[in-house]
């Protein structure tokens, strides 16, 4: 397949790209707003990797990696797949019975197949590439990415799935995913990202870029599995049209040496809707800055988001959101609630609202930060329990929320590792 260079480009095309690339070296070594900073310059280009025929051909150990993150390699439960290993998509594939309804390819392919559509409408058009550093090496030096369209009208009973692998240490894998729900469609996603167990120190910077049409849903799920030295900086932006829903689940509960994560959900539409679920326990010497904005400019436009973290050992967890009215008919509520379990574990909750010229916005809060509620650990001992098991009990269901739109074994899959975690955490 030829590359971007090599196809036909209109002049207002190409001059689309040197925008592009203008703006990024314009913010090539730009910190982050939030979160700890780190040294580029130190790591490597991740290597190409050779395709595969199914992931059933996966290596045991890849898949079961995999799988821990939401993959089902034998694909019976999946509508589509998409797996990239450090900067390959090794494997991606449509099942026949949803062929009419969605595509899934690289972003590189959709380049080439749909120059107009992604200059014009998608690419870099979200999420701006002079961001920080983190948007200019990816603008810089992509390594793929997935696109996924759900096509108009249509309705995807099984989930979409795709999974982002490291394999080798002291790299940066640079993606650029977008995703297209086109007006009246629906669909489920469940994203895994990951890495190989002997992976160590590293980068995982992920732009993604969001397009809900008019009355389309989407249910996003993304499980992240990093490990003690290893970075992440996903930037992230959903654009709604009217009546149009985005739902976001994140869960990560495993350490991180650092993490931060800040999307941004733009509810343009008349009666758009965005909504965040997090679940997120901090260990080890993890450093968390995560949250979510939410940015209501249709009438009629609601926006929820429900975070539940746990922090132990030396972890630093800041949770932060953030909500911007700029119409008097939108409504939106942040519910962030934090336990620390360690003496040495610092958490931040930090709830922003504003209204901006909408006197008539509905803007609210909760924020708590606590310790495990004494009482309940009494109650459960004076049953019977020991105490290591009565924290982990409390703890495991402070984390359960009931998260809408996800798949039974999905489900069950989280339930076992948030109980998995809070037991190790005793």
């Amino acid at each position: 397949m030829p590359t971007v260079d090599e196809i036909l480009l209109t002049d207002a095309q190409r001059a689309r790209l040197a925008e592009i690339r203008v703006a990024a070296e314009s913010a090539a070594t730009k910190p982050a707003a939030y979160g700890s900073d780190m040294d580029l310059d130190a790591l490597g280009t991740a290597a190409a990797r050779n395709r595969v025929a199914s992931l059933a051909s996966l290596e045991k150990q890849i898949r079961e990696i995999a799988a821990e993150v939401g993959m089902d390699t034998s694909e019976e439960g999946r509508s589509g797949s998409y797996f990239q290993l450090d900067r390959t998509p090794i494997y991606e594939k449509v099942a026949a019975a949803f062929d009419e309804a969605i595509e899934i390819m690289s972003t590189e392919e959709a380049l080439v197949r749909y120059p107009e559509e992604m200059l014009d409408r998608w690419w870099w058009r979200a999420v701006a590439p002079e961001q920080d550093k983190y948007t200019a090496l990816v603008a810089l030096k992509q390594t793929e990415g997935y696109f996924i369209r759900v096509k108009t009208g249509h309705t995807v009973e099984k989930p979409i799935q795709a999974c982002l692998f490291v394999s080798e240490s002291d790299v940066s894998q640079n993606v650029h995913n977008v995703i297209v729900v086109e007006d009246g469609a629906e669909a489920n996603i469940i994203t895994g990202c990951t890495i190989h167990p002997e992976v160590r120190g590293g980068l995982h910077a992920g732009i993604s870029e969001f397009y809900i049409g008019k009355g389309a849903k989407l249910t996003f799920t993304m499980i992240h599995n990093w490990a003690e030295e290893f970075h992440v900086r996903p930037r992230t932006v959903i654009d709604i049209d009217d009546d149009g829903t985005y739902v976001n689940n994140y869960i990560m509960l495993r350490p991180v040496r650092s993490i931060q994560a800040f999307p941004i959900a733009r509810c343009r539409g008349e009666r758009s809707r965005a909504v965040f679920n997090s679940i997120v326990y901090g260990l080890a010497d993890s450093c968390i800055d995560l949250g979510s904005e939410t940015v209501l400019e249709g009438a009629g436009s609601r926006s929820e988001a429900v975070a539940r973290t746990v922090s132990r050992d030396r972890s630093v967890v800041y949770s932060r959101g953030r909500l911007i009215g700029r119409t008097d008919s939108c409504k939106a509520h942040l519910d962030c609630r934090g336990i620390v379990l360690s003496d040495q574990s610092v958490q931040w909750a930090i709830p922003d609202l504003a209204s901006e010229g909408a006197p008539g916005a509905e803007l609210s809060h909760e924020a708590a930060i606590s310790p495990i509620a004494e009482e309940e650990v009494y109650y459960l001992m004076s049953r019977g329990v020991p105490r290591d098991e009565a924290v982990s009990m409390i703890t495991r269901g402070f984390l359960d929320l009931e998260i809408p739109g996800l798949p039974p074994a999905l489900r069950r899959q989280i339930d076992e590792a948030i109980a998995a975690t809070a037991a190790e955490g005793m």
